[in-house]
């Protein structure tokens, strides 16, 4: 039977109830979309570009490059509405097997990892405001094992959305709308008074002197190597590493698709959804960027004693929204970006966790994980896949390899993602008479636009980056004997 047209209730997510609007699916792409990444990536982009244009371009690029995958997975998204949403369109486009790794590796690394990252990210911000939550904090730290305030922090702030999310996606949307919506009317004030009062004359002045001076610094224990001057190859080749950056700052906008068994009008609202919440995103992300520019300059030194000396490319520990805070409002500028970033983490772990565990249901479905996660409790949610979800992010963040398996992952996911967009053109040539209520525009050229670049990019990880290239491989080719396995269960179970 062609699984693409089954009538299997449990491929159209039976049992999920249709609660999310076209403007709760928009809140959950942004609210996804924007954690603390804007607030700290721009600092790494400009060691590695070196002035102010290509800091611009570098965001500008993965804003395009985000705008045509969303745009595409909405054609992807009208014609296969259910939930785990990019699981199911690799599954079909290709094989069971391939639809798994991408399941397997979101589980284990891509949503996990995410989330323990963000999370920890809350834990350490919150620490400014009450210092007894910080790091240094260390609560446990006996046969070696060391477990601090901000672990526990980040560990609890997993279980306080898990449990709000296990009663069902009303109450998962209501903090989603919230929290969301207050991240971007903050952004946009800090955007505004950025550009406007806190503007520094001098770092323009310097900014725009040198706006297309690239350079690539290369650092080792926060010590300056060498610094590249880049032109031609080297360039295109430092813009590529750049890109890791801002592409993984504008992550996680697909995850409305995990969800599109729970929207009103899925064929119609999953589309729209992406489409306007990458371009609100893209938008505050280049304004972001534009009000950083108007408060420090591109370049600075790590041994300068002053903010405006360090500069963009040497913020304290990469915080450059925290050094533009500071320079407008003093040492209460910590406190208020410290504030910000808490309620963006916050807002932006819910929508992850609410997405991630819809995965974790539809591989479920397909006896590809756990049976008990299979089913959905009183209120309609899949509660067995969220506290699944939630024990493996708490390991995360005591294990500490969150980052790690992050920084692993990334050439592994640009895989999946040409893999994805390819699928359209396997999809349209196996099912050409299935209804398409949003067919991607640009098509073929805009895909294979992305596909060339994504693999660029991907090469310039090889070459310059290749321990974050074999290890994300290695995690993704360990789930091939995994998918057996599971295979092999459900038939014994069947038999």
């Amino acid at each position: 039977m062609d699984t693409l047209k089954s009538n299997s209730a449990a491929s159209r997510g039976a049992g999920l109830r249709r609660d999310l609007s076209l403007f709760d699916s928009t809140m959950i792409v942004v609210g996804s979309m924007i954690g603390s990444g804007i607030f700290i990536v721009s600092a790494d982009i400009a060691r590695t570009v070196g002035c102010a244009g290509y800091l611009l371009i570098v965001w500008l690029i993965a804003g395009v490059l985000t705008m045509i995958a969303a745009l595409s997975y909405g054609e992807l998204g009208g014609l296969m509405p259910r939930a785990g949403g990019q699981y199911v369109y690799l599954r079909e486009a290709y094989n069971p097997l391939i639809g798994f790794l991408f399941g397997w590796t979101l589980f284990l690394v891509i949503q996990t990892g995410t989330i323990s990252a963000v999370a920890m990210a809350f834990g350490k911000f919150a620490a400014i405001l009450i210092p007894g939550l910080g790091e240094k904090n260390v609560l446990i730290d006996s046969f070696g094992i060391s477990i601090n305030a901000a672990q526990l922090t980040a560990i609890a702030s997993i279980a306080v959305l898990t449990m709000i999310n296990i009663r069902g996606i009303h109450g998962g949307k209501i903090v989603q709308n919230m929290f969301t919506g207050a991240k971007v009317i903050a952004i946009l004030i800090l955007i505004i008074l950025g550009i406007t009062i806190g503007m520094n004359h001098e770092a323009v002045a310097q900014n725009l002197s040198t706006f297309w001076n690239t350079s690539w610094t290369h650092m080792a224990d926060g010590k300056i190597l060498s610094v590249e001057t880049l032109s031609g190859a080297g360039l295109a080749a430092a813009i590529g590493v750049a890109m890791v950056g801002s592409l993984f700052s504008s992550d996680a906008w697909f995850d409305i698709t995990f969800t599109a068994g729970e929207v009103k009008n899925p064929t119609r609202d999953v589309p729209r959804s992406l489409a306007m919440g990458t371009a609100i995103v893209t938008l505050l992300y280049l304004l972001a960027n534009v009000a950083y520019l108007s408060i420090l300059p591109v370049q600075g030194s790590p041994d300068a004693s002053g903010i405006a000396g360090a500069g963009i490319q040497f913020a304290a520990n990469d915080r450059v929204a925290t050094a533009a805070g500071t320079m407008m409002f003093g040492t209460a500028g910590a406190v208020i970006m410290a504030v910000l970033i808490m309620v963006s983490t916050f807002g932006c772990n819910n929508g992850l966790i609410l997405a991630g565990a819809r995965v974790c249901y539809a591989m479920a479905q397909d006896r590809l994980f756990f049976n008990r996660v299979s089913r959905l409790n009183a209120k309609g949610a899949p509660a067995a896949a969220l506290i699944v979800q939630a024990i493996w992010c708490s390991v995360l963040c005591l294990s500490g390899t969150y980052g790690d398996l992050l920084d692993y992952v990334i050439f592994a996911v640009l895989i999946f993602y040409m893999l994805t967009i390819a699928g359209i053109f396997i999809l349209r040539k196996k099912n050409p008479e299935a209804e398409r209520p949003f067919k991607a525009p640009g098509y073929p050229f805009l895909q294979i636009i992305y596909i060339l670049c994504a693999a660029a990019i991907c090469v310039s990880l090889l070459i310059y980056k290749p321990k974050y290239t074999w290890p994300g491989l290695i995690i993704v080719l360990i789930g091939v004997p995994v998918y057996f396995l599971w295979k092999w269960i459900g038939q014994r179970e069947n038999a």
